[in-house]
C-alpha cells in the first residue's frame, strides 16, 4: 500500500500517543505531510474541546499547507466504569467535552480547508452500535460520534468530502493497560491478564486488533481506495458480534 496519500496534507487529532500517533506514523509512512494536534508531544498544542484553540490550529496549518485534505478526528477520552445511578455529571460534561464536542470542532474548522476529494475519519467505537453495562457515558460519547459523522456524510457529500468513522474493539495500548489495572483495582474488573485473555477469546480471530491494524484501517477510509464510502462505521474488531 505505498503512497496511498502521496501529497497529501493530512491532521491527525490526539495524535501524539497510541492510536493517534500509529494513524500519524502510517499516514506519513504513506506519503502524507501530517499534522499531529494534542495536549502535549505534538506538532500543534490544542485542546479539542476548546474552541479558540482548535481555530488557531487549524488557521495555522492553513497558513502552512494551504489546505488540508484528510481530518482525522481522533482525540478522546474513555471514563471510569460507572452505574448509572451513580454517574458524575461533572466527568459526563468534560468527556463529552472532548469525545463529542472536539469532533464537532474539528469539522467546523478543518472541513472549510478541504477541496473536493478531502476526507473526514473520526474515531468510533463498537460502542457507537452498541450497549454494555456500567459504560453509558462512553457509549453515549460514541453514539454521538456516529450520529455527527452520518449528518456530516450528508452535507459534506456534495462537496466531494467523505466522513467516515472506524470502530476498534478493544486494543492493547498504554492506555487500555492502565484502565484494566484501575478496574481490577477497585473491584469493577477481573485480573489484567485475565481481561486481555478475555478480549482476545470473544473474538472469532482469537486475538483483539493491534494499533496498527486500527491505522491501516484508518489509512483506507482516508484513501482512495474508499472513493466510494461515506456515512459508515468500519469496525476493527476481530468480528465481535
Amino acid at each position: 500500500m505505498s503512497g496511498l496519500l502521496a501529497g497529501r496534507i493530512a491532521a491527525v487529532t490526539g495524535g501524539a500517543r497510541g492510536l493517534g500517533a500509529a494513524i500519524a506514523a502510517r499516514f506519513r509512512a504513506e506519503g502524507a505531510a501530517v499534522v499531529t494536534l494534542d495536549l502535549d508531544g505534538a506538532d500543534e498544542r490544542c485542546d479539542v474541546a476548546d474552541e479558540a484553540q482548535v481555530a488557531a490550529a487549524f488557521g495555522r496549518i492553513g497558513e502552512r499547507h494551504g489546505r488540508l485534505d484528510v481530518l482525522v478526528a481522533n482525540a478522546g477520552l474513555v471514563p471510569p466504569w460507572r452505574e448509572l445511578t451513580a454517574l458524575d455529571m461533572a466527568e459526563w460534561d468534560r468527556i463529552f467535552a472532548v469525545n463529542v464536542r472536539g469532533v464537532a470542532l474539528c469539522l467546523k474548522h478543518g472541513v472549510p480547508l478541504m477541496p473536493r476529494g478531502g476526507s473526514v475519519v473520526a474515531m468510533g467505537s463498537i460502542m457507537s452500535e452498541r450497549g454494555a453495562p456500567r459504560q453509558a457515558l462512553y457509549n453515549a460519547t460514541k453514539h454521538a460520534v456516529l450520529g455527527i459523522v452520518r449528518v456530516a456524510a450528508q452535507e459534506l457529500g456534495p462537496r466531494g468530502i467523505r466522513v467516515n468513522a472506524v470502530g476498534p474493539g478493544p486494543v492493547a495500548t498504554e492506555a487500555l493497560h492502565a484502565r484494566i489495572a484501575t478496574r481490577a483495582a477497585s473491584g469493577l474488573g477481573p485480573a489484567p491478564e485475565q481481561a486481555l485473555a478475555d478480549y482476545d477469546s470473544e473474538t472469532p480471530l482469537g486475538r483483539a486488533a493491534t494499533a496498527e491494524e486500527v491505522a491501516k484501517a484508518t489509512l483506507f477510509l482516508a484513501s482512495d481506495l474508499a472513493s466510494a464510502i461515506t456515512g459508515r462505521l468500519l469496525r476493527v474488531d476481530g468480528g465481535l458480534t
